[in-house]
């Protein structure tokens, strides 16, 4: 599309001679924060409401993205038309549902079907997954490909016994003070808490993150609420008072009909 093409052109001369300075003097090392800045601001954008926000969010990842493939070939080391055609071709033998004579399984769109075709011979399955990625994210990619050979629960009664059966040897550890224990036991507890989300279809790290607004808003309206009161809020403060702040700041929430 014309759109795409003026970017790319926009994207080149900004590398150019006579473009600009900060944009020549990038590499692909220097790339890697603001690649992984706009990510994260896409999905900011993606749980809230409104296109244009997405839209323009999606932007700037795009710009970065062919800013990083414009590097590349600048470097060497690939370049935009690479990119594509490797997607292209990946997309097509990936999807013979789609492209192909007809299904390759009873749910050719599945997750399951989806990580069987992408295995090679020799090559883990699990090599494909970061190790950079988020912890909750990360167990959530290692776990859905695991499935795709059938290492998984059932249902998520399943792993509500596991997440129990992790609790209890957590417990066991804190019991006996074992701090290399502890730390084996308490992670094993997160990772089992985030297979939870594969079988209840809520992604880990999403539920995770609104959680985290939730407290946030939360936190901040028992600061507003102790500073209406004239209380100082410190290491020091009333335990009890401080618990009746907050299930003050979360029935006013609930009231206006956030949770």
């Amino acid at each position: 599309m014309a759109e795409l093409q003026a970017l790319v052109d926009i994207v080149r001369r900004l590398r150019g001679p006579d473009g600009c300075p900060w944009d020549k003097s990038q590499d692909l090392s220097t790339m890697r924060p603001y690649l992984l800045e706009e990510t994260y601001e896409v999905l900011e954008a993606m749980d809230g409401e409104g296109t244009e926000s997405i839209s323009a969010e999606l932007g700037d990842l795009l710009f970065v993205v062919l800013l990083v493939a414009q590097i590349a070939q600048d470097a060497g080391v690939g370049s935009l038309d690479e990119a594509i055609s490797s997607i292209v071709n990946k997309m097509i033998v990936r999807h013979p549902h789609v492209f192909g004579d007809g299904p390759d399984s009873d749910a050719p769109g599945s997750i399951h079907a989806w990580e069987n075709r992408k295995a090679k011979p020799g090559r883990s399955r699990l090599a494909g997954v970061p190790a950079s990625l988020p912890g909750l994210l990360r167990t959530h990619r290692q776990s859905e490909k695991a499935a795709a050979i059938g290492l998984d629960w059932s249902n998520h009664d399943g792993v509500l016994a596991k997440i129990q059966e992790e609790m209890n040897e957590l417990l066991e550890a804190l019991s006996d003070g074992d701090t290399a224990a502890i730390s084996h036991e308490y992670g094993d507890l997160l990772m089992a808490t985030a297979n939870l989300g594969r079988h209840i279809d809520v992604p880990p790290e999403a539920a995770l993150r609104c959680a985290n607004d939730r407290f946030r808003t939360r936190f901040g309206r028992l600061e507003d609420l102790a500073a209406q009161q004239g209380l100082q809020l410190g290491p020091d403060t009333d335990p009890a008072a401080l618990d009746a702040l907050w299930e003050t700041v979360k029935i006013d929430l609930r009231n206006e009909g956030l949770k």
